[in-house]
């Protein structure tokens, strides 16, 4: 692979997300991921909260940072949340935290939404200093039906306004997409509505095409999956595994040309395993 200066400066520093069950199976982190990387933990239906402190915990022992997943949807209440924000913090020195409305259509408890989460103020008494929230560049049917993206930019909104006056650094973390277009679009279109929290923009590792067709069905990514689609269809690529070449270089080249570009970093879904991501990134940088 020729070397590119610029797709290399802008994975670097990238961050990765990972399940209890996956990194269950990694024995030394330290020997797999770039120092310093942060490591998101998803909060997956049925996963106790004990398992994801634990895998939190064994982040920062190998010298990481980690940073869960909070589901508004899966906590019950706010002495619910307050005890997951103090255990992570106490058990595994954990002050980082996303905040999603979680996948389940149904809330478990008093929380819809990672707004309501944020309200509880239960996130600044206990000093968490950085909190991310989640972008959809494709939508988010679950909040839009029509498409229109009228209530993810009426949340967006509220959340830009909440940066501006929190001492929390923030930043939308996205769903994985492939196409660049689409990312582009979304990423302007979203700063023309005077929305500049800085986005850390997801990309699906490299992996079988078949699994990245399954996980962009059950995730709901939208239009850039014909990118996908189009490669199904042709049979020399196939069998060989989806690399995010495309969409990287392209996003980093916009990005070199002009640096207000809104995208800040990279984060990476290994949905073809998280050492897949690492040697992958390894060889574009060589």
């Amino acid at each position: 692979m020729e070397k590119n200066n610029n797709l290399i400066n802008f994975i670097d520093g990238y961050s990765i997300e990972v399940t209890p069950r996956a990194l269950s199976k990694i024995d030394n982190l330290a020997e797999v991921l770039p120092k310093g990387t942060r490591v998101y933990i998803a909060h997956i239906e049925g996963t106790s909260i004990d398992e994801m402190v634990k895998t939190a915990r064994k982040i920062h022992d190998a010298g990481f940072k980690s940073m869960p997943h909070f589901p508004a949807r899966l906590i019950k209440n706010k002495s619910v949340l307050e005890e997951w924000v103090t255990r992570y913090q106490n058990e595994a020195n954990v002050d980082e935290a996303l905040l999603i409305a979680g996948g389940s259509s149904k809330p478990m408890g008093d929380f819809d939404s990672s707004i309501q989460l944020i309200e509880t103020g239960v996130f600044d008494a206990n000093s968490y200093k950085r909190l991310h929230v989640a972008g959809h560049p494709e939508g988010n049917k679950d909040i839009d039906t029509g498409g229109l993206n009228l209530n993810v930019n009426k949340a967006l909104s509220w959340k830009n306004e909440f940066a501006k006056r929190t001492d929390a650094q923030m930043a939308l973390t996205t769903q994985f997409c492939f196409e660049s277009s689409v990312v582009v679009d979304w990423v302007n279109e979203i700063k023309g509505k005077g929305i500049d929290i800085p986005v850390h923009i997801g990309i699906a590792g490299p992996a079988k095409l078949q699994t990245l067709i399954k996980y962009a069905i059950e995730c709901g990514v939208g239009a850039s999956m014909k990118v996908l689609q189009k490669r199904a269809k042709d049979i020399t690529k196939l069998l060989l595994p989806y690399e995010p070449i495309q969409i990287l270089e392209e996003l980093s080249e916009i990005k070199s040309n002009d640096p207000n570009f809104n995208i800040e970093q990279v984060h990476f879904f290994p949905l073809g395993g998280v050492k897949r991501v690492t040697d992958w990134t390894k060889k574009v940088s060589e």
